[in-house]
């Protein structure tokens, strides 16, 4: 029943051999690496918003052109992460850049930096894609916590499919979402600037647009750039990926890249022009996109259609982190930073494992931040600045290295990047910090501990776990076995049989509730198995484990050199579910034996009809 169900919900498992044909055409590629990026025109633009509301008289004016400036840093940041993707082509992006240029802790703090953001994408998106379906319905507003789970739930299960397939299924909704928002700024611009027309709600006054109430200072600028740089999130994503394209992998991911800055930065400052031409402000219960669509079409079907294709962008920017999430955890599993099975491909050859924990963390990031993601941003943009800065100066040090030719020209490029980026991460936590960034300040290196700790682990592993230079002579061990009995059962048979096949040396133990029923196990047992002693434990306390334990702690400090084999007969019923039904002792025993040295647990298994 369980593989029925996991076949209906993922597919059938796909050869090793297919893996070549998982890879990603271009248009594929960029609905499923540049989602996260075009997601953000839709909540850009209000985070800058959101700052200028605390400046008296909200000086909207200044929003295209902060919007200019976070463009401008889109571009360099942009041709830094072209250089990397044919540096690197091998994937990794900021983690792989910053170990080759700046050494191994920089290139853990980038990793863990980009976990922390891949996670943070997925809760932002889901939660802001939930924001706009509760914009269109407020009924379902109390009920958001909720809608976001369930579509955590829905697009794990859509990744677990497999990377080509997902590619596919959510090609058209981001095609839809670029389509609507370019038609609605076509739209705009047009009846504002060409044909005069007044929109269907006031826009501020005209002085109150022109001439802040108060100067602006420099900070309330910064802030509001730093804000509006949420717009830059998701465009290391290609640079991570590069694998996943179709060969030649480096020029088709140059070229989507290309293609996605042109596309990102042509929305964001569209809609920018159209908040200030329209006099939109921030509101905490409409975004800023359906405001522009009830000012531009009304309540009408194009308004519905707008809010449903960002609806469905904002949900999808999830994808850019379940496709790029397991593959930085793949190369840090490879590299001994994470657990290895990290590395493993699922049925659908992408690695499941990776995708269902990025869906269990940012299930629990919506759950504790109540499915806003006005509180989740500041958070987010930490780990985005703090990877984009260690990429652009690791970029800056490897053209110092190389001299590759307009070495120079990239230097500056890079350099530029990096200060920018710098400046940005330095605003968002002196003016994030104390709303939630504090966080992601304490969890990065915690991570990077952790890291650590497991890269050490399985230094130690290697080096215990490999050959001698000589290898021991074979020598022939004592071994001993000892037979756990509940009561005396069919199943017991086979063990008994089992244990006599492997040695002559078995002692089976009873651990005993009940006195008064010693008697006759010690009688069925003399008549079952007279060769076998029988060791009878009391267990005042109820326990089972407990004194299996002692009693076998016992027997191996008789003999240190004695190899001990626990033979425990269990039974397999015919249905997963009658096994509910059962103690399931044998695997509690199982677990109860881990630390023990010199000692080897077997199953002596029994079919149910």
């Amino acid at each position: 029943m369980l593989n029925l169900l996991k076949t209906f919900l993922i597919g059938k498992p796909l050869l090793t051999s297919e893996l070549s044909h998982q890879r990603l055409s271009n248009w594929a590629a960029l609905a499923v690496f540049a989602s996260d990026a075009l997601s953000s025109v839709a909540y850009a633009t209000d985070e800058i918003l959101l700052v200028l509301k605390q400046v008296e008289g909200q000086p909207i004016f200044i929003t295209p052109w902060v919007a200019i400036a976070v463009t401008t840093l889109l571009g360099i940041v942009a041709v830094s992460y072209q250089q990397t993707i044919h540096a690197y082509p091998d994937g990794g992006g900021a983690y792989t850049v910053s170990k080759e240029n700046l050494g191994t802790i920089p290139s853990l703090i980038a990793a863990a930096a980009l976990l922390v953001d891949y996670i943070l994408t997925v809760a932002v998106s889901i939660s802001a894609g939930t924001a706009a379906i509760t914009s269109a319905v407020p009924a379902l507003y109390d009920h958001r916590i909720n809608i976001a789970l369930i579509l955590i739930l829905l697009i794990t299960v859509a990744n677990l499919r497999g990377v080509k397939e997902s590619g596919i299924l959510f090609s058209p909704p981001v095609y839809a979402f670029i389509g609507c928002i370019g038609w609605m700024i076509g739209v705009g611009l047009v009846r504002f600037l060409i044909f005069h027309e007044e929109p269907t709600q006031p826009p501020l006054p005209p002085l109150m647009l022109l001439e802040p109430q108060e100067p602006l200072t420099s900070l309330i600028w910064l802030r509001a750039f730093s804000s509006g740089c949420v717009a830059l999130t998701g465009i290391e994503a290609i640079s991570n990926g590069v694998k996943a394209f179709r060969p030649p992998e480096s020029e088709n991911a140059g070229k989507v890249l290309k293609r996605l800055v042109f596309i990102l930065g042509s929305l964001f400052l569209g809609i920018s022009l159209l908040s200030w031409l329209y006099g939109i402000t921030f509101s905490d219960q409409e975004t800023l996109l359906s405001q522009l669509a009830t000012v531009i079409f009304g309540k009408g079907l194009f308004y519905a259609v707008i809010q449903s294709a960002t609806a469905s962008i904002l949900v999808l920017a999830a994808n850019t982190s379940f496709a790029d999430f397991p593959r930085l955890a793949s190369i840090l599993a490879r590299d001994s930073y994470l657990p290895r099975q990290m590395q493993n491909l699922g049925d659908r050859l992408c690695f499941s494992n990776g995708i269902l924990i990025l869906g269990a963390c940012s299930a629990l990031l919506v759950q504790l931040f109540s499915a806003k993601p006005h509180f989740l941003i500041p958070l987010y943009a930490v780990g985005v600045f703090l990877s984009f800065t260690l990429s652009q100066s690791g970029m800056v040090l490897r053209h110092f290295r190389i001299k590759e030719p307009n070495w120079i020209g990239k230097t500056v490029m890079n350099l530029v990047g990096a200060l920018a980026t710098t400046v940005v991460l330095l605003v968002v936590l002196r003016t994030k910090f104390s709303h939630g960034a504090w966080i992601v300040c304490l969890l990065i290196p915690a991570l990077v501990y952790w890291f650590i700790l497991i890269r050490r682990h399985y230094a130690k592993f290697d080096l215990q776990m490999s050959l001698p230079l000589e290898l021991p002579s074979h020598r022939q061990l004592k071994h001993t076995i000892i037979l756990p009995i509940s009561h005396i059962h069919r199943g017991v048979l086979s063990a008994i049989e089992y244990a006599r096949s492997l040695s002559h040396n078995i002692r089976a133990v009873h651990i005993s509730f009940d006195e008064t029923s010693d008697t006759n196990m010690k009688s069925e047992w003399e008549r079952l198995a007279p060769d076998i002693p029988l060791a009878i434990l009391n267990s005042p306390y109820r326990s089972i484990e407990k004194p299996l334990v002692e009693f076998v702690k016992k027997v191996d400090a008789e003999d240190p050199q004695d190899l001990i084999t626990i033979v425990i007969p269990t039974f397999v019923p015919p249905r997963v579910w009658q096994n509910l039904l059962h103690n399931q002792t044998g695997l509690q025993l199982h677990l109860a034996f881990r630390e023990l040295r010199n000692v080897v647990v077997t199953m002596v298994r029994n079919h149910l009809q």
